[in-house]
Protein backbone atom coordinates (compact mmCIF):
# COMPACT_ATOMS: atom_id res chain seq x y z
CA UNK A 1 0.00 0.00 0.00
CA UNK A 2 1.84 3.03 -1.55
CA UNK A 3 1.63 5.98 0.97
CA UNK A 4 2.71 8.25 -2.31
CA UNK A 5 -0.81 7.45 -3.94
CA UNK A 6 -3.32 9.50 -5.54
CA UNK A 7 -7.01 9.17 -6.68
CA UNK A 8 -8.75 11.65 -8.53
CA UNK A 9 -12.74 11.76 -8.57
CA UNK A 10 -13.75 12.81 -12.15
CA UNK A 11 -17.47 14.90 -11.22
CA UNK A 12 -20.48 13.03 -11.78
CA UNK A 13 -22.18 13.85 -14.86
CA UNK A 14 -25.67 12.13 -13.61
CA UNK A 15 -27.58 10.90 -11.13
CA UNK A 16 -25.55 7.96 -9.17
CA UNK A 17 -28.34 5.00 -9.39
CA UNK A 18 -27.89 1.01 -8.47
CA UNK A 19 -27.46 -0.53 -5.38
CA UNK A 20 -24.25 -0.55 -3.43
CA UNK A 21 -24.64 -2.79 -0.41
CA UNK A 22 -22.41 -1.13 2.36
CA UNK A 23 -19.62 -3.74 4.56
CA UNK A 24 -20.64 -4.88 7.83
CA UNK A 25 -20.57 -3.19 11.02
CA UNK A 26 -16.73 -2.26 12.28
CA UNK A 27 -18.18 -1.84 15.31
CA UNK A 28 -20.38 -4.76 15.75
CA UNK A 29 -17.92 -7.05 14.12
CA UNK A 30 -15.23 -6.60 16.72
CA UNK A 31 -17.49 -6.66 19.23
CA UNK A 32 -18.36 -10.00 18.44
CA UNK A 33 -14.73 -11.15 17.76
CA UNK A 34 -14.11 -10.44 21.36
CA UNK A 35 -17.23 -11.76 22.75
CA UNK A 36 -17.15 -15.20 20.63
CA UNK A 37 -13.27 -15.58 21.95
CA UNK A 38 -14.24 -15.25 25.29
CA UNK A 39 -16.40 -17.82 24.83
CA UNK A 40 -16.63 -21.34 25.45
CA UNK A 41 -17.74 -23.51 21.84
CA UNK A 42 -18.15 -22.33 18.64
CA UNK A 43 -19.50 -19.17 17.25
CA UNK A 44 -20.42 -18.20 14.03
CA UNK A 45 -20.41 -14.25 12.53
CA UNK A 46 -21.94 -13.84 9.64
CA UNK A 47 -22.41 -10.22 7.58
CA UNK A 48 -19.17 -9.44 9.51
CA UNK A 49 -16.69 -7.05 8.20
CA UNK A 50 -13.17 -7.86 6.61
CA UNK A 51 -11.05 -4.89 6.65
CA UNK A 52 -7.86 -3.50 8.36
CA UNK A 53 -9.54 -3.31 12.17
CA UNK A 54 -11.19 -6.22 12.48
CA UNK A 55 -8.39 -8.11 10.70
CA UNK A 56 -6.15 -6.71 13.72
CA UNK A 57 -8.61 -8.04 16.28
CA UNK A 58 -9.11 -11.50 14.54
CA UNK A 59 -5.17 -12.00 14.52
CA UNK A 60 -4.82 -10.75 17.91
CA UNK A 61 -7.74 -13.50 19.56
CA UNK A 62 -5.75 -15.86 17.67
CA UNK A 63 -2.19 -15.09 19.24
CA UNK A 64 -4.25 -15.00 22.69
CA UNK A 65 -5.37 -19.01 21.76
CA UNK A 66 -8.85 -18.58 19.86
CA UNK A 67 -9.38 -20.42 16.61
CA UNK A 68 -10.92 -18.27 14.12
CA UNK A 69 -11.80 -19.92 10.98
CA UNK A 70 -12.77 -17.82 7.92
CA UNK A 71 -14.79 -19.76 5.65
CA UNK A 72 -15.48 -16.57 3.30
CA UNK A 73 -15.82 -13.02 2.51
CA UNK A 74 -18.07 -12.09 5.46
CA UNK A 75 -18.29 -14.68 7.99
CA UNK A 76 -15.78 -15.74 11.52
CA UNK A 77 -16.23 -19.32 12.77
CA UNK A 78 -14.78 -18.87 16.52
CA UNK A 79 -13.62 -21.65 18.91
CA UNK A 80 -12.83 -20.45 21.94
CA UNK A 81 -12.13 -22.26 25.31
CA UNK A 82 -14.01 -19.56 27.55
CA UNK A 83 -10.48 -18.20 28.40
CA UNK A 84 -7.98 -15.94 26.55
CA UNK A 85 -4.00 -17.04 26.77
CA UNK A 86 -0.82 -14.62 27.11
CA UNK A 87 0.43 -13.88 24.27
CA UNK A 88 4.01 -14.84 23.12
CA UNK A 89 4.56 -11.50 21.72
CA UNK A 90 3.35 -7.56 21.43
CA UNK A 91 -0.38 -7.39 20.08
CA UNK A 92 0.31 -4.87 17.03
CA UNK A 93 -3.57 -3.23 16.27
CA UNK A 94 -2.49 -0.92 13.93
CA UNK A 95 -4.23 2.22 14.71
CA UNK A 96 -7.80 -0.12 15.52
CA UNK A 97 -9.15 2.45 18.29
CA UNK A 98 -11.82 -0.40 19.18
CA UNK A 99 -9.73 -2.89 19.37
CA UNK A 100 -7.07 -1.73 21.00
CA UNK A 101 -9.34 -0.41 23.99
CA UNK A 102 -11.73 -4.07 24.13
CA UNK A 103 -8.24 -5.96 24.30
CA UNK A 104 -6.61 -3.78 27.01
CA UNK A 105 -9.53 -4.65 29.24
CA UNK A 106 -9.94 -8.04 28.33
CA UNK A 107 -6.07 -8.47 29.15
CA UNK A 108 -7.12 -8.43 32.53
CA UNK A 109 -9.00 -11.51 32.48
CA UNK A 110 -5.50 -13.10 31.36
CA UNK A 111 -3.50 -15.30 33.65
CA UNK A 112 0.12 -13.37 32.34
CA UNK A 113 1.48 -10.53 30.62
CA UNK A 114 -0.08 -9.15 27.31
CA UNK A 115 1.62 -6.03 25.93
CA UNK A 116 -1.53 -3.73 23.62
CA UNK A 117 0.24 -1.73 20.89
CA UNK A 118 0.24 0.19 17.64
CA UNK A 119 0.83 2.02 14.83
CA UNK A 120 2.54 5.85 15.10
CA UNK A 121 -1.04 7.44 15.12
CA UNK A 122 -2.00 4.45 17.77
CA UNK A 123 0.40 5.58 19.54
CA UNK A 124 -0.96 9.31 19.91
CA UNK A 125 -4.77 8.48 21.14
CA UNK A 126 -5.36 8.60 24.99
CA UNK A 127 -6.20 5.62 27.11
CA UNK A 128 -5.44 6.78 30.24
CA UNK A 129 -8.64 6.49 31.57
CA UNK A 130 -8.76 3.21 31.06
CA UNK A 131 -5.69 2.26 32.27
CA UNK A 132 -6.60 4.34 35.42
CA UNK A 133 -9.82 1.96 35.65
CA UNK A 134 -8.06 -0.98 35.61
CA UNK A 135 -5.43 0.25 37.88
CA UNK A 136 -8.29 1.21 40.30
CA UNK A 137 -9.20 -2.63 40.26
CA UNK A 138 -5.86 -4.05 41.55
CA UNK A 139 -4.75 -4.89 38.47
CA UNK A 140 -1.39 -4.21 36.91
CA UNK A 141 -1.86 -2.07 34.35
CA UNK A 142 0.83 0.73 32.64
CA UNK A 143 0.96 2.88 29.84
CA UNK A 144 3.98 4.98 30.28
CA UNK A 145 2.74 8.03 27.57
CA UNK A 146 -0.89 7.68 28.64
CA UNK A 147 -1.40 6.13 25.17
CA UNK A 148 -0.31 2.64 24.23
CA UNK A 149 1.82 1.05 24.20
CA UNK A 150 -0.19 -0.73 27.26
CA UNK A 151 1.15 -3.51 29.81
CA UNK A 152 -1.29 -5.46 31.45
CA UNK A 153 -0.26 -7.83 34.00
CA UNK A 154 -3.45 -10.00 34.71
CA UNK A 155 -4.05 -12.77 37.38
CA UNK A 156 -7.21 -14.57 35.17
CA UNK A 157 -9.71 -12.62 36.92
CA UNK A 158 -10.44 -9.84 38.84
CA UNK A 159 -12.29 -8.80 42.29
CA UNK A 160 -14.73 -5.59 42.23
CA UNK A 161 -18.21 -4.55 43.13
CA UNK A 162 -17.70 -1.22 41.03
CA UNK A 163 -15.45 0.45 38.67
CA UNK A 164 -15.99 4.07 37.73
CA UNK A 165 -14.88 5.29 34.79
CA UNK A 166 -14.62 8.39 33.00
CA UNK A 167 -16.11 7.98 29.25
CA UNK A 168 -15.33 11.89 28.42
CA UNK A 169 -12.66 11.02 25.70
CA UNK A 170 -14.25 7.83 24.61
CA UNK A 171 -17.49 5.68 24.97
CA UNK A 172 -14.78 2.62 23.79
CA UNK A 173 -13.56 2.57 27.63
CA UNK A 174 -16.84 2.13 29.06
CA UNK A 175 -17.81 -0.61 26.52
CA UNK A 176 -14.20 -2.20 27.32
CA UNK A 177 -15.24 -2.71 30.64
CA UNK A 178 -18.57 -3.66 30.59
CA UNK A 179 -17.32 -6.61 28.04
CA UNK A 180 -14.49 -7.37 30.30
CA UNK A 181 -16.82 -7.32 33.35
CA UNK A 182 -18.66 -10.58 32.90
CA UNK A 183 -15.46 -12.42 33.24
CA UNK A 184 -15.34 -11.09 37.02
CA UNK A 185 -15.93 -13.21 40.21
CA UNK A 186 -19.00 -11.27 41.56
CA UNK A 187 -21.49 -8.49 40.33
CA UNK A 188 -19.88 -5.29 39.10
CA UNK A 189 -21.49 -2.00 38.89
CA UNK A 190 -19.65 -0.16 36.28
CA UNK A 191 -20.42 3.86 36.66
CA UNK A 192 -19.76 6.67 34.35
CA UNK A 193 -17.98 9.37 35.98
CA UNK A 194 -18.24 13.54 35.03
CA UNK A 195 -20.97 14.89 32.75
CA UNK A 196 -19.90 14.39 29.54
CA UNK A 197 -19.75 11.01 28.12
CA UNK A 198 -18.85 10.09 23.79
CA UNK A 199 -21.78 8.65 21.78
CA UNK A 200 -24.06 6.22 24.12
CA UNK A 201 -25.70 4.65 21.26
CA UNK A 202 -22.13 2.28 20.91
CA UNK A 203 -22.74 1.86 24.40
CA UNK A 204 -26.05 0.20 24.00
CA UNK A 205 -24.44 -1.87 20.99
CA UNK A 206 -22.14 -3.29 23.20
CA UNK A 207 -24.69 -4.47 25.73
CA UNK A 208 -26.96 -5.95 23.07
CA UNK A 209 -23.82 -8.06 22.04
CA UNK A 210 -22.91 -9.14 25.32
CA UNK A 211 -26.54 -10.10 26.12
CA UNK A 212 -26.36 -12.41 22.26
CA UNK A 213 -23.60 -14.20 24.26
CA UNK A 214 -25.02 -14.95 27.35
CA UNK A 215 -24.24 -12.44 29.31
CA UNK A 216 -26.69 -10.47 32.26
CA UNK A 217 -26.31 -6.56 31.96
CA UNK A 218 -29.39 -4.12 32.88
CA UNK A 219 -28.87 -0.42 33.28
CA UNK A 220 -29.27 0.61 36.44
CA UNK A 221 -29.20 4.51 36.09
CA UNK A 222 -28.32 7.16 33.68
CA UNK A 223 -24.70 6.03 34.43
CA UNK A 224 -24.76 3.15 35.73
CA UNK A 225 -24.28 -0.38 34.61
CA UNK A 226 -24.56 -3.78 36.76
CA UNK A 227 -22.75 -6.93 34.44
CA UNK A 228 -23.38 -10.04 36.68
CA UNK A 229 -20.32 -12.61 36.75
CA UNK A 230 -22.10 -14.91 33.70
CA UNK A 231 -18.71 -15.48 31.24
CA UNK A 232 -19.99 -16.06 27.61
CA UNK A 233 -21.74 -19.03 25.81
CA UNK A 234 -20.77 -19.98 22.27
CA UNK A 235 -23.34 -17.90 19.77
CA UNK A 236 -24.31 -17.22 16.17
CA UNK A 237 -25.08 -13.75 15.66
CA UNK A 238 -25.73 -12.07 12.66
CA UNK A 239 -23.80 -8.24 11.69
CA UNK A 240 -25.74 -5.46 10.12
CA UNK A 241 -24.35 -3.85 7.98
CA UNK A 242 -22.26 -0.41 8.99
CA UNK A 243 -24.27 2.63 9.46
CA UNK A 244 -21.12 4.82 9.00
CA UNK A 245 -20.35 3.41 6.11
CA UNK A 246 -23.72 3.79 4.50
CA UNK A 247 -23.59 8.08 5.12
CA UNK A 248 -21.25 8.25 2.47
CA UNK A 249 -23.95 6.61 -0.15
CA UNK A 250 -26.62 8.49 1.37
CA UNK A 251 -25.21 11.32 0.37
CA UNK A 252 -23.55 10.63 -2.95
CA UNK A 253 -27.34 10.24 -3.43
CA UNK A 254 -28.65 13.52 -2.34
CA UNK A 255 -25.57 15.31 -3.80
CA UNK A 256 -26.53 13.77 -7.11
CA UNK A 257 -30.08 13.49 -6.82
CA UNK A 258 -29.54 9.50 -7.42
CA UNK A 259 -31.17 6.70 -5.96
CA UNK A 260 -29.12 3.89 -4.21
CA UNK A 261 -30.17 0.75 -2.81
CA UNK A 262 -28.55 -0.31 0.26
CA UNK A 263 -29.77 -3.32 0.96
CA UNK A 264 -31.31 -2.76 3.85
CA UNK A 265 -34.60 -0.54 4.96
CA UNK A 266 -32.68 2.84 6.13
CA UNK A 267 -34.51 2.43 9.74
CA UNK A 268 -32.99 -0.99 10.28
CA UNK A 269 -29.86 0.07 11.33
CA UNK A 270 -29.21 -0.08 15.39
CA UNK A 271 -25.90 1.50 15.59
CA UNK A 272 -25.75 5.58 16.76
CA UNK A 273 -24.61 6.94 12.86
CA UNK A 274 -27.74 6.10 11.62
CA UNK A 275 -29.45 9.35 12.93
CA UNK A 276 -27.49 10.78 10.47
CA UNK A 277 -29.74 9.99 7.34
CA UNK A 278 -32.21 12.15 9.30
CA UNK A 279 -30.23 15.24 8.67
CA UNK A 280 -28.62 13.98 4.82
CA UNK A 281 -32.02 13.56 3.61
CA UNK A 282 -33.00 17.97 4.88
CA UNK A 283 -30.24 18.80 2.13
CA UNK A 284 -29.67 21.07 0.75
CA UNK A 285 -31.27 22.98 3.63
CA UNK A 286 -29.63 21.14 6.57
CA UNK A 287 -29.54 22.50 9.80
CA UNK A 288 -27.83 25.51 10.88
CA UNK A 289 -26.54 23.62 13.96
CA UNK A 290 -25.91 20.54 14.20
CA UNK A 291 -24.69 18.00 17.30
CA UNK A 292 -22.28 15.62 16.13
CA UNK A 293 -21.93 14.05 20.24
CA UNK A 294 -24.20 11.32 19.41
CA UNK A 295 -23.14 10.21 15.78
CA UNK A 296 -19.63 11.20 15.65
CA UNK A 297 -18.35 9.07 13.27
CA UNK A 298 -20.69 10.82 10.52
CA UNK A 299 -19.86 14.01 10.73
CA UNK A 300 -17.25 14.20 8.15
CA UNK A 301 -19.55 13.08 5.65
CA UNK A 302 -21.80 16.00 7.24
CA UNK A 303 -19.23 18.40 6.98
CA UNK A 304 -18.09 17.96 3.12
CA UNK A 305 -22.55 17.69 2.64
CA UNK A 306 -22.76 21.07 4.32
CA UNK A 307 -20.21 22.82 2.18
CA UNK A 308 -22.70 22.68 -0.41
CA UNK A 309 -25.49 24.04 1.75
CA UNK A 310 -28.18 26.63 1.23
CA UNK A 311 -26.86 28.02 4.58
CA UNK A 312 -23.59 27.54 6.96
CA UNK A 313 -23.92 24.65 9.13
CA UNK A 314 -22.20 25.09 12.83
CA UNK A 315 -21.12 21.56 14.34
CA UNK A 316 -20.89 21.31 17.90
CA UNK A 317 -20.79 18.16 20.19
CA UNK A 318 -17.65 17.29 18.27
CA UNK A 319 -14.74 17.66 20.69
CA UNK A 320 -14.20 13.90 20.84
CA UNK A 321 -13.26 13.76 17.05
CA UNK A 322 -9.90 15.45 18.12
CA UNK A 323 -8.79 12.01 19.20
CA UNK A 324 -9.89 9.46 16.72
CA UNK A 325 -7.93 8.30 13.94
CA UNK A 326 -6.44 11.60 13.32
CA UNK A 327 -7.96 15.25 14.42
CA UNK A 328 -10.45 15.03 12.45
CA UNK A 329 -11.78 18.68 13.39
CA UNK A 330 -8.35 20.16 12.16
CA UNK A 331 -8.50 17.36 8.64
CA UNK A 332 -11.72 18.52 8.02
CA UNK A 333 -11.40 22.45 8.34
CA UNK A 334 -8.15 22.37 6.59
CA UNK A 335 -9.68 19.76 4.06
CA UNK A 336 -12.45 22.47 3.21
CA UNK A 337 -10.33 25.46 2.97
CA UNK A 338 -8.12 23.82 0.24
CA UNK A 339 -11.02 23.46 -2.05
CA UNK A 340 -11.84 27.18 -0.77
CA UNK A 341 -10.34 29.35 1.63
CA UNK A 342 -12.80 30.29 4.73
CA UNK A 343 -14.92 27.73 3.56
CA UNK A 344 -14.35 26.19 7.28
CA UNK A 345 -12.62 27.14 10.45
CA UNK A 346 -12.31 25.67 13.56
CA UNK A 347 -13.80 27.70 16.93
CA UNK A 348 -12.36 26.22 19.78
CA UNK A 349 -14.13 22.24 19.03
CA UNK A 350 -16.67 23.36 16.84
CA UNK A 351 -16.62 23.28 13.31
CA UNK A 352 -18.23 26.00 11.57
CA UNK A 353 -18.64 25.47 7.41
CA UNK A 354 -19.69 28.32 5.71
CA UNK A 355 -21.57 26.59 3.07
CA UNK A 356 -21.30 27.53 -0.93
CA UNK A 357 -23.90 25.83 -3.29
CA UNK A 358 -22.05 27.60 -5.96
CA UNK A 359 -19.03 25.09 -5.81
CA UNK A 360 -20.80 22.62 -7.80
CA UNK A 361 -19.66 22.30 -11.47
CA UNK A 362 -16.42 24.42 -10.78
CA UNK A 363 -12.68 23.30 -11.23
CA UNK A 364 -11.36 24.10 -8.12
CA UNK A 365 -8.08 21.57 -8.05
CA UNK A 366 -7.49 20.62 -4.19
CA UNK A 367 -5.38 17.76 -2.80
CA UNK A 368 -6.90 16.13 0.09
CA UNK A 369 -4.52 15.25 3.19
CA UNK A 370 -6.54 12.07 4.48
CA UNK A 371 -3.84 12.01 7.27
CA UNK A 372 -4.32 8.21 6.72
CA UNK A 373 -7.81 8.31 8.33
CA UNK A 374 -9.94 6.12 6.32
CA UNK A 375 -13.26 8.64 7.16
CA UNK A 376 -11.27 12.09 5.35
CA UNK A 377 -10.76 10.11 2.81
CA UNK A 378 -14.48 8.69 2.02
CA UNK A 379 -16.28 11.92 3.20
CA UNK A 380 -14.13 14.00 0.72
CA UNK A 381 -14.34 11.82 -2.55
CA UNK A 382 -18.39 13.42 -2.15
CA UNK A 383 -16.92 16.48 -2.74
CA UNK A 384 -15.47 15.20 -6.23
CA UNK A 385 -18.87 14.48 -7.32
CA UNK A 386 -19.48 17.79 -7.62
CA UNK A 387 -16.03 19.61 -7.81
CA UNK A 388 -13.47 18.93 -10.79
CA UNK A 389 -9.85 18.37 -9.37
CA UNK A 390 -10.73 16.73 -6.13
CA UNK A 391 -7.58 14.60 -5.33
CA UNK A 392 -7.85 12.45 -2.56
CA UNK A 393 -3.48 11.58 -0.71
CA UNK A 394 -3.32 7.91 0.64
CA UNK A 395 -6.93 6.53 -0.73
CA UNK A 396 -5.81 3.30 0.51
CA UNK A 397 -6.53 4.38 4.15
CA UNK A 398 -10.40 3.47 3.45
CA UNK A 399 -9.49 -0.43 3.65
CA UNK A 400 -9.66 0.31 7.42
CA UNK A 401 -13.06 0.21 7.35
CA UNK A 402 -14.53 -0.19 3.84
CA UNK A 403 -11.86 -1.77 1.63
CA UNK A 404 -14.46 -1.78 -1.36
CA UNK A 405 -15.32 1.84 -1.03
CA UNK A 406 -14.13 2.99 -4.56
CA UNK A 407 -15.20 -0.02 -6.03
CA UNK A 408 -18.50 0.64 -4.80
CA UNK A 409 -18.78 4.07 -5.93
CA UNK A 410 -17.51 2.76 -9.80
CA UNK A 411 -20.06 0.37 -9.53
CA UNK A 412 -23.09 3.17 -9.08
CA UNK A 413 -20.99 5.02 -12.51
CA UNK A 414 -18.85 7.18 -10.60
CA UNK A 415 -15.41 7.66 -12.47
CA UNK A 416 -11.94 8.45 -11.12
CA UNK A 417 -8.23 8.67 -11.95
CA UNK A 418 -5.43 6.57 -10.04
CA UNK A 419 -2.03 7.86 -9.97
CA UNK A 420 0.97 6.61 -8.11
Amino acid sequence: MSKDKKLTIIPAKAPLVGRAVPPGSKSITNRALLLAGLAKGISRLTGALKSDDTRYMADALRAMGVVIDEPDDTSFVVTGSGKLLAPKAPLFLGNAGTATRFLTAAAALVDGTVVVDGDQHMRKRPIGPLVDALRSLGIDATAETGCPPVTVKGTGCFEASRIGIDGGLSSQYVSALLMMAAGGDRPVDIELLGEDIGALGYIDLTTAAMRAFGAKVEKTSAVTWRVEPTGYTAADFVIEPDASAATYLWAAEVLTGGSIDLGVPNGAFTQPDARAYEMIVKFPRLPAEIDGSQMQDAVPTLAVLAAFNETPVHFVGIANLRVKECDRIRALSTGLTQIRPDLAREEGDDLIVQSDPSLAGRRLPAEIDTFADHRIAMSFALAGLKIDGITILDPDCVGKTFPAYWRTLAGLGVKYVNED
